[in-house]
């Protein structure tokens, strides 16, 4: 009977499924039969989704923006990086939504769609975008009064690099910096996108002095590009260096940097000059965000008063393009003077790189370590390349994440613990004497010594008596060394005595000699005096001198003049007393 119900219920199921299946077939069908939707299209884009390191970065398939109202779509040939994305990735720009978020803010192509109410533009056309965020796809939709019509002689890489770099440049430059004949200019980083425009901008101004830093290596590249005097801020301080080529400083600084360069920027200036800031790259050091160098940079920021500025007729000015979002009047004459300059032929971006979009992270780094001349670009339609041979080879984007601080602050406790630990038994080891040291190596440092223990303790004591022995005799040479030292200074100062005696003796005597050999030869004064009279010549007399007067008749005043001249007897006399007088002086 079991057996009997079980197989009757099985027939009962199978008849149920086979009156089913006619049931579902026919909805199958009619499934089938419904035209399928249509999938949404998908453009490859690059999306950072975190803030961090280079593999942050990826490339997504995306859906397709559409064009709204007012826009344009736009299919992206070339699309700029700025230093502005390296800092966005790390964290450290306010004007960014917060990941995940597609980066890029210019970029070159061509015209896919119209939106409404959009005039002026054709599909076709090459056209150059702007835009806060979202250039960094295969397709974007833009709005019509951020595009700008391309020369036809320009490229899409050039199209992609002109944007942010020169129309910064030219607003800090001709707005802030009123840049004139005959003024001076310091660009920092004269080799990066916006110091090239900057540097390009200034020459357009007849007699301007430019003042621009970079490594050595890129020297050459930079005074081509109008640098008059380039500053290898690596090796030289450029501040010294521009006061040694300028006393009084320059007119306009453009300062990227920050924290300290800045406060040497505004002392570099001259009166009435201008300092414009429009970057924080000292916070920039590596890959990731390093709070240390964030911390220093704003520890060593300027902080100015009014009060100083107007004592020292300096001004002081920041500027992003970023913040002029409600200004898209200004924004397009701006760029409309720079595309004419660019027809001209006065400016003309310089492209260091393009790199295809999975390599957006070999791309940050080359910007990132410095090694760029001019500006990098992404491109959606390069393929991925790999480094020639001898080139060198990019970092990988992925990279071992770094241990925490407390695990590293562990392992380096662990460390210094091991090495306390080394040093105890260095110690200890220089404590032990040279016999322990001794017997520990005769009796079980070398496994080929078959010495028992009493030969090894009979060896120790021996070379314990030698060592004895030898201090014993070392105690008695130093003995015996002194005793003559001893000696030696006695014997010394006896011949010293002796010595000072027998000179003063010499002394003495020669004194004595001395003596008498000056009364030998000096004679007595009257002995000396009859010499002298002796010696003296002889004198003559005058003759006496007679006056005769023609005149007849004398008178007792010419009598009296006659008696003058010639004297009595008084005269003569004291003639001869002169004459001998003069004798004896010639004799002495």
């Amino acid at each position: 009977m079991a057996e009997g119900g079980d197989a009757a219920t099985v027939a009962h199921e199978a008849g149920n499924a086979v009156q089913e299946t006619p049931k579902a077939e026919p909805e199958k069908a009619a499934a089938a039969a419904e035209p399928a939707e249509p999938a949404e299209p998908t453009v490859r884009t690059i999306v950072l989704t975190g803030h961090g390191g280079y593999d942050k970065l990826s490339v997504q398939q995306k859906p397709q923006p559409k064009a709204g109202k007012g826009e344009v779509l736009v299919r992206v040939k070339a699309a700029g990086l700025n230093f502005s994305e390296l800092m966005v990735r790390q964290g450290l720009h306010d004007r960014m939504a917060k990941p995940p978020v597609v980066l890029g803010m210019e970029a070159a192509g061509v015209v896919e769609e119209l939106g409404e109410d959009v005039s002026g533009l054709e599909v076709g056309q090459n056209v150059i975008c702007l835009a806060q965020t979202g250039m960094w796809r295969e397709v974007v939709a833009v709005p019509a009064t951020n595009v700008f019509l391309m020369p036809e002689e320009m490229s899409y890489e050039e199209g992609a690099a002109i944007p942010l770099s020169y129309l910064t440049a030219y607003f800090m430059l001709f707005d802030f910096g009123n840049l004139r004949p005959g003024k001076s200019l310091l660009v920092h980083i004269a080799a990066g996108g916006v110091g090239w425009a900057a540097t390009q901008l200034a020459k357009t101004v007849d007699n301007v002095t430019v003042f621009g830093t970079a490594s050595a290596s890129k020297h050459d590249a930079i005074k081509e590009n109008g640098v008059d005097h380039p500053i290898d801020y690596r090796t030289r301080d450029y501040s010294e260096e521009i006061k040694n080529i300028s006393p009084k400083g320059v007119d306009v600084v453009l300062d990227p940097l920050g924290g300290a360069d800045t406060s040497k920027g505004l002392q570099l200036l001259r009166p009435m000059g201008k300092i414009i800031t429009y970057g924080s790259a000292n916070m920039v050091k590596g890959e990731n965000r390093n709070l240390m160098k964030m911390a220093k940079t704003l520890w060593q920021s300027t902080s100015v008063s009014p009060v100083s500025l107007v004592k020292t007729n300096k001004a002081i000015a920041g500027f992003q393009l970023a913040h002029l979002t409600g200004e898209i009047d200004l924004v397009r004459s701006a760029f409309q003077d720079i595309l004419n300059m660019y027809k001209d032929g006065k400016i003309k971006p310089r492209i260091d790189s393009v790199w295809a979009f999975e390599q957006v992270a070999e791309a940050m780094q080359q910007m990132n370590e410095r090694r760029n001349i001019g500006k990098v670009i992404l491109s959606p339609e390069k393929e991925p390349t790999k480094p020639a041979e001898g080139d060198a080879v990019p970092t990988s984007p992925i990279k071992k994440k770094k241990p925490s601080l407390f695990r590293r602050l562990s392992k380096r406790a662990s460390r210094s613990k091991d090495e306390g630990e080394k040093k105890d038994e260095v110690k200890n080891a220089k404590k032990e004497s040279p016999i322990k040291k001794l017997r520990a190596r005769l009796s079980g440092g070398d496994p080929t010594i078959e010495d028992s223990a009493k030969t090894v303790d009979g060896k120790v004591g021996e070379a314990e008596k030698a060592a004895e022995d030898s201090a014993k005799k070392i105690e008695d040479n130093v003995g015996e060394a002194k005793e003559k030292v001893e000696d030696a200074k006695k014997n010394v100062e006896e011949k010293l005595e002796e010595g000072k005696e027998k000179a003063g003796d010499l002394v003495q005597q020669a004194e004595e000699k001395v003596e008498e050999a000056v009364k030998e030869e000096a004679p007595t004064e009257p002995a000396a005096q009859e010499e002298k009279k002796e010696e003296a010549p002889a004198v003559e007399e005058p003759e006496k001198t007679q006056v005769t007067i023609e005149n007849p008749a004398e008178t007792d005043d010419a009598k009296a003049a006659a008696a003058d001249i010639v004297p009595a007897d008084d005269k003569p006399v004291e003639n001869e007393e002169k004459g001998a007088g003069d004798a004896s002086q010639e004799a002495e």
